[in-house]
């Protein structure tokens, strides 16, 4: 199958210059494409997986696709989706954002294809540019009434209040001037990225067009959203990251779990490599016994091990069953468990300063007295590491503290605490 037709199939095409030359031009083992990131963050996040699955993709297809940092784009800010101008961010941060994406990046296309992924930055050509000949070579190519009539900045005109900056508006040149330079260098004619990035990409391929009389091929996504309505990625407040200093494997492997029913086949094609006819073998167990959860388990196990590999899923899967079903909670990874109650209290204490039970669940928050503490644990409410402890006057011992680090707490059925050692 071409893969711009397995794209279609996912759902994943929103716009295309011309459907018909971007799939010859797929025809063709070898060809080279480009998503550009840039740095605005110290991690990608979720809402980064469609384009870089999709390079991927391209790349399992036998393509070569070039995964674009925005070492210079990301010092001026892409006015795309804003409607105010954004903060700038200091060139020494831009810079260790960029390391930190790129190493993020190389390490997601080994893990997925086994081999090396061909990372490329626009401020190694672009510092090379004075600001006379960007105005004489790229600016007199564009007239500023196509420019505002592009949706990543006409938004911003005549609003009194935001406007938008010759800086952010000068945010197309330097874009398009990335496709034509990867033109001229890597022959590559197709550009892909958000639905947002239409603009820029069609002027890209209009200067190509114009300084290289070349042929520049353009396809965004859609905008990925919930069933509810909601926005992915993390300008909407519900941020998860790929990195797990960020976002623990845990709380990733949680995300996906969490999936709407009515999102969940949807997701699979998206953010999984699985096959149409897996996807659809899924979709019917799914219908059959939706109680299961079937679906949501795959679509989280995809992801995981697509991010963190198999290894970090088999500590997440572990800690998953320890604490919901019936696995030893004390074989399981201290750090994932951590992971898996950072939204819990949580106390620190140094070894030989460890209290007894009623202060601990006091000081976890989880009893108002210690009078209370007393009353719950000889009411058989209280838990260590799942195990039951009815003596209030118990003192945790080293054996009480996973990997010598952390002990579960939990009263009740619900109410979790985590206790670390300094």
């Amino acid at each position: 199958m071409n893969i711009y037709d397995e794209l279609k199939w996912r759902g994943l095409i929103n716009q295309v210059s011309d459907e018909e030359k971007v799939r010859e031009y797929l025809d063709t083992p070898g060809q080279y494409m480009y998503c550009g990131f840039d740095p605005t963050a110290d991690s990608l996040h979720i809402g980064n997986l469609v384009p870089l699955l999709s390079l991927v993709r391209m790349k399992r297809a036998g393509h070569n696709p070039l995964f674009l940092l925005g070492g210079a784009t990301g010092r001026i800010g892409d006015p795309s989706g804003k409607d105010k101008e954004r903060e700038f961010t200091s060139i020494e941060k831009v810079e260790s954002q960029a390391a930190n994406i790129r190493t993020q990046i190389e390490a997601f296309v080994e893990r997925n294809t086994g081999e090396k992924a061909e990372v490329v930055n626009n401020y190694d050509w672009m510092k090379e540019i004075s600001f006379l000949d960007m105005l004489r070579d790229v600016g007199k190519h564009f007239s500023v009434n196509w420019m505002m009539a592009k949706e990543s900045v006409k938004g911003r005109f005549g609003r009194d209040d935001v406007g938008i900056s010759y800086t952010e508006f000068s945010y197309m040149l330097l874009q398009s001037y990335d496709f034509y330079h990867l033109f001229n260098e890597k022959g590559c004619q197709l550009q892909i990225g958000g639905g947002d990035q239409w603009g820029n990409i069609t002027a890209g391929c209009e200067l190509i067009r114009r300084k290289a009389q070349g042929e520049g091929f353009a396809v965004t996504f859609p905008l990925i959203t919930t069933a509810s309505g909601q926005k992915f990625g993390k300008s909407e407040g519900n941020a998860v990251f790929l990195n797990a200093e960020l976002t623990s494997p845990y709380t990733f492997y949680q995300f996906w779990i969490n999936t709407d029913d009515r999102d969940v086949i949807k997701f699979l094609k998206y953010f999984t490599f699985l096959t149409e006819e897996e996807i659809a073998e899924i979709a019917k167990e799914h219908e059959e016994a939706p109680h299961l959860r079937a679906a949501h388990k795959r679509l989280a196990e995809e992801t995981t091990i697509m991010i963190h590999g198999k290894e970090e899923l088999e500590k997440v899967q572990a800690a998953t069953a320890a604490l919901f079903g019936k696995g030893d909670i004390m074989s399981v990874d201290a750090a994932t468990l951590r992971g898996a109650m950072e939204a819990a209290p949580g106390v620190e204490y140094a070894k030989a300063d460890l209290p007894d039970l009623p202060q601990i669940l006091l000081d976890l928050g989880m009893v108002k007295s210690k009078g209370q503490a007393r009353k719950d644990i000889q009411g058989g409410g209280l838990y260590i590491n799942n195990e039951r402890v009815a003596d209030f006057d118990y003192v945790p011992g080293d054996d009480d503290f996973i990997g010598g680090e952390c002990m579960l707490i939990r009263k009740g059925k619900k109410n979790y605490g985590l206790v670390t050692l300094k």
